[in-house]
């Protein structure tokens, strides 16, 4: 599945994009899956929880694929 993000700021970091979207039921909750590293930035794993995210990067979480524009 691919959801579209439009940002409305220059970035949003990485665990508040997951809460945002609803794919997680909490901050703590986006905090431990980016950890545990089930997330990928542009087909590379981000451990980072607070990764500036900008137009035109890929997030992937399981099956669901972000776009960020």
């Amino acid at each position: 599945m691919i959801l579209p993000f439009e940002l409305e700021a220059e970035y949003i970091e990485l665990y508040k994009l997951l809460k945002v979207l609803d794919l997680v039921d909490s901050g703590g909750e986006a905090k431990m899956l980016i950890a545990e590293g089930h997330v990928l930035r542009n087909g590379e794993v981000e451990t980072r929880k607070r990764a500036k995210i900008e137009a035109g990067e890929t997030i992937q979480v399981a099956d669901v694929i972000i776009e960020v524009e």
